[in-house]
């Protein structure tokens, strides 16, 4: 009875352990987000590589559901509501999938995010689904991409990438209501934002004549301000005040130089340069 407590005891301290080994996953995880109008895109998703593999029409079967990645669905968020295709998608996380061919692709955005790959996809849940053209690259791409171009303030490009394929999905935004409720009700307090407001009558609402009253008012709070005598200078040149313009240009070329501006003299010179032809 003794000796099997001893070698009981004992056992307790020859059992083998086993050190937790974390080797590099085949298809890791990224994470890419993107300002975006006035919020933001992520998407989170599984790269796989090419592996001197045949990728699409192969690995990847064409008018097949697509995970648009490896492992779980992949995932895109929008702070903000978007348009893709001609379907309005509101904020939140859903699935990207997508159903590759050869000569384009179905892309297809889905509430069921938490989906593993895609099993428990059901059609009536999509939110939107549209075709685009697959394009060709003039690069090979080992890893399985996705990235966003083209970013301006109410569109931009999402872009699938993998061996010479790219696909490119135009997402939309609208941006120009919100931001004139924001830029009228601000205008209405005690620190008005003169500068914020002229980029939005000149760039969104179209409004020179005011963006123009906003950049004098701008310039008045703030006369060593030279980024904006430029701009006013533009304003002035659409109104068809070439005179004016020169003379806002020459001003803020005197402003670049004692701030040692270098890039704003070159843009005031070539400015004034090409006004004056």
């Amino acid at each position: 009875m003794k000796k099997l407590i001893f070698y009981s005891f004992l056992s307790l301290f020859l059992t083998p352990t086993f050190a937790q080994v974390k080797l590099p996953a085949p298809s890791p995880q990224q994470t890419i987000k993107q300002a975006f109008g006035m919020g933001e895109l992520e998407v989170v998703y599984s790269r796989p590589s090419m592996k001197n593999r045949v990728v699409f029409g192969d690995l990847v079967p064409y008018d097949k559901l697509w995970r648009t990645g490896a492992n779980a669905a992949t995932r895109i968020t929008f702070s903000d509501a978007v348009k893709m295709g001609d379907s309005k998608i509101e904020p939140g996380t859903y699935a990207l999938y997508t159903i590759p061919g050869a000569s384009k692709w179905q892309i297809i955005i889905n509430k069921d995010f938490k989906n593993s790959g895609v099993t428990g996809y059901k059609q009536e849940n999509d939110v939107a689904r549209f075709s685009v053209p697959v394009a060709t690259g003039k690069d090979k791409v080992e890893s399985f991409t996705i990235q966003f171009d083209n970013v301006l303030p109410e569109s931009c490009n999402l872009i699938l990438s993998w061996d010479l394929t790219r696909i490119i999905v135009p997402i939309t935004t609208q941006v120009k209501e919100a931001l004139g409720k924001q830029i009228e009700e601000a205008l209405n307090g005690d620190k008005k934002p003169y500068w914020a407001a002229a980029q939005y009558y000149y760039e969104y609402a179209k409004d020179n004549k005011m963006a123009l009253e906003m950049t004098t008012k701008a310039l008045e709070e703030n006369p060593e301000s030279f980024w904006i005598y430029l701009y006013k200078a533009k304003i002035e040149k659409a109104l068809g005040e070439k005179e004016n313009a020169i003379a806002t240009a020459t001003i803020g070329l005197d402003v670049a130089l004692k701030a040692k501006s270098d890039d704003y003299v070159k843009m005031f010179k070539e400015f004034i340069e090409q006004i004056k032809k």
